[in-house]
């Protein structure tokens, strides 16, 4: 439980940077490609939304940055 809470602070911490820093922060320029990817692939993919690809695409990408 205590691995849960220091990812959920870790995601907290890093979101405030970009934020923040917006360009300029190192993880905002790979979490948009994720949103974007995951975006195309909702679009493409019968199952799967737009916007539901674009939030998974960027919480992939996100998860990759902070792991």
């Amino acid at each position: 439980m205590a691995d849960n809470n220091d990812l959920l602070g870790r995601a907290t911490e890093e979101i405030s940077g970009m934020a923040k820093q917006g360009m300029e922060h190192p993880s905002t320029k790979p979490v948009l490609i994720g949103a974007g990817v995951g975006a195309v692939a909702g679009a493409l993919l019968p199952f799967v939304s737009l916007p539901l690809g674009l939030i998974a695409g960027a919480g992939i990408a996100l998860y990759q940055r902070i792991k």
